[in-house]
């Protein structure tokens, strides 16, 4: 199958995907089920790598921008805008898209594979809007909170290099957190979160939908779902950057 037939074949799977669920109350408990696995699962990875960055961006800017001419508290500003306009968003869907995005790719594919989908089609069941439908709202629900708490332990990692260590002092630090602060910078982040986590959760459905074959197929879906779910978010992060900040 060339690109521009999985374009149109993902294009079809997504008007199946989203329309009004046969039942309610199948839905919001498949949604809950979705926000615990993709959203609360994914929280400890999102906090202990928010934290490290965080340190790790303050240490790299305190030794190598050394230079009299450059203030102390632009090691507090670099951490802060770095966090907020690229880690936080972008370089934590990607790493969301290796976790969320091979779970929902195996987890489809293997329904695929053993016959569950079929089953529901035979029912009269839209398979798609049944089993698509939750996952991709409920990480894109959810994507949001976890590009906040990037954002605060990202800062409170830097906040701990500045507590338990000599590299900047806190004050130094704090004053850089909250210079020329842009509040709009937030709401980019949390823009391009809801786009990635659409673009992760979706792709990784047609991957595991369309699967065909027994197990070692699947395994090759969930990878081509990560890479190239993570290839389109890197373009969208070019487009959504040129639009939402020129």
């Amino acid at each position: 199958m060339n690109a521009i037939e999985k374009v149109g074949s993902y294009a079809v799977l997504m008007k199946r995907t989203f329309g009004l669920p046969d039942r309610w109350r199948m839905f919001f408990r498949q949604f809950l089920d979705e926000i615990q696995k993709q959203g609360l699962d994914s929280l400890a990875i999102t906090i202990i790598i928010s934290v490290f960055i965080g340190a790790v961006i303050t240490i790299q800017m305190v030794l190598n921008t050394s230079n009299p001419l450059l203030p102390d508290y632009a090691t507090g500003l670099a951490v802060r805008d770095t966090l907020l306009l690229e880690f936080s968003s972008s370089i934590l869907c990607l790493i969301l898209a290796g976790k969320v995005g091979s779970s929902i790719s195996s987890e489809i594919g293997t329904m695929r594979i053993t016959e569950q989908i079929d089953a529901l089609d035979i029912m009269g069941v839209n398979s798609a809007n049944y089993l698509i439908f939750p996952k991709i709202t409920a990480f894109m629900t959810i994507i949001p909170c976890l590009v906040i708490a990037s954002m605060f332990f990202g800062i409170l990692g830097g906040y701990s290099m500045a507590y338990f260590t000599d590299i900047i002092t806190i004050h130094e630090y704090v004053y850089g957190i909250q210079f020329m602060f842009v509040p709009f910078y937030i709401t980019y982040s949390v823009i391009k979160g809801i786009v990635f986590a659409f673009i992760i959760a979706s792709i990784a459905a047609y991957y595991g939908y369309t699967v065909k074959g027994g197990s070692l197929e699947v395994g090759k879906a969930s990878t081509d779902a990560v890479v190239n779910s993570s290839v389109i978010i890197l373009l969208f992060n070019v487009m959504l950057t040129k639009l939402l900040l020129s």
